[in-house]
């Protein structure tokens, strides 16, 4: 089968990579499309040292299963839990210290054209929302995990870093429970969409002070001094950006100002796959590009571009 493959040092479209084979409690699901993500591109820059195929962001169809979904359209968690250990047993599986990660840490992802993945990670698609909407789920219920980490904010004035594909989620989950949202933009297409979605907008060189709450999903580390300095005393930041090159900043003004810093990853899918079934959430604006899977290394190269939105990836094109 097709599959794109990291080595740690090239990336290559391999024809003949191994087909996945049934095991025990997993099914195999033939990708119908994948999204290309920051973190595959931070992958590239050596982020969590992967080797093997990329992609995690997917909507699929189970060839090999369990009867109840052998057929139908799935989503899937990223995260390979155990189900044995204490933080399993605890419901924290998105933590687990055995875990693996489709596509990030030791096992392989989406960009192939069939995976096997965990029965318990799949969630069936109903039959409303399409495919180019149902690719959204993954980073769609990590923007929802932002909201559920910083109800106590929810209401007030709040600033997304970012105005890139997960930033746009986060700015319309926030927007929908209530927080009156401005997005940073720097560039004028960032600006057009941000109008598009009903935000409100800033720019980047002067966002502005005073905020109760500040996400960061810029991708990008210089962000983060910014966002300290926008949030009001006892505000929170919210972290998003998972990026191969370390932070290095000035953490006084998280003490002086007695600032709540939280990191943020992986979200419920069932609340986002309810979001795309609504409407409430505008995932179309934040489409850029199709292509073939064969494509892939051209596709990786311009979701890299500054400015780029999600770019999907279609197995068997």
């Amino acid at each position: 089968m097709q599959a794109l493959v990291w080595d740690g040092v090239r990336l290559r479209l391999a024809v003949d990579a191994p087909t996945p084979t049934p095991v025990e409690g997993h099914a195999i699901v033939q990708v119908l499309l994948a999204g290309i993500c920051s973190t595959d591109l931070q992958i590239l820059h050596g982020y969590m040292g992967f080797r093997g195929v990329l992609g995690h962001e997917f909507v699929g169809r189970v060839v090999s299963g369990p009867p109840e979904i052998e057929g139908r359209r799935v989503v899937g968690e990223i995260n390979f839990a155990c189900r044995r250990c204490l933080d399993c047993a605890a419901g924290r599986t998105r933590h687990c210290p055995h875990r693996t990660v489709m596509g990030i840490v030791g096992a392989d992802g989406a960009f192939a054209e069939r995976i096997r993945v965990p029965v318990a990670n799949l969630h069936v698609v109903p039959d409303d929302v399409d495919d180019e909407s149902a690719v959204f789920v993954e980073p769609l219920a990590a923007a929802i995990e932002a909201s559920v980490q910083t109800e106590g904010y929810a209401g007030g004035r709040t600033l997304v870093i970012g105005a890139g594909k997960l930033g746009l989620l986060v700015a319309q989950v926030l927007a929908m429970r209530g927080d009156r949202v401005d997005v940073a933009c720097r560039s004028g297409r960032a600006r057009d969409l941000v109008d598009r979605l009903g935000l409100s907008r800033v720019t980047v060189e002067r966002p502005g002070t005073g905020y109760d709450l500040v996400v960061e999903a810029t991708g990008d580390v210089s962000a983060l001094p910014t966002a300290l300095s926008a949030a009001r005393p006892l505000g929170g930041v919210v972290l998003k950006s998972t990026v191969s090159t370390r932070h290095e900043l000035d953490l006084a003004p998280l003490v002086v100002n007695e600032l709540n810093l939280i990191g943020s990853r992986c979200g419920p899918f069932e609340p986002a796959l309810a979001a795309l079934r609504s409407g409430q959430i505008d995932v179309r604006a934040l489409l850029d590009e199709m292509r073939p899977l064969s494509e892939g290394i051209e596709a990786l190269e311009s979701a890299g571009r500054p400015g780029a939105l999600k770019i999907l990836m279609k197995p068997g094109a």
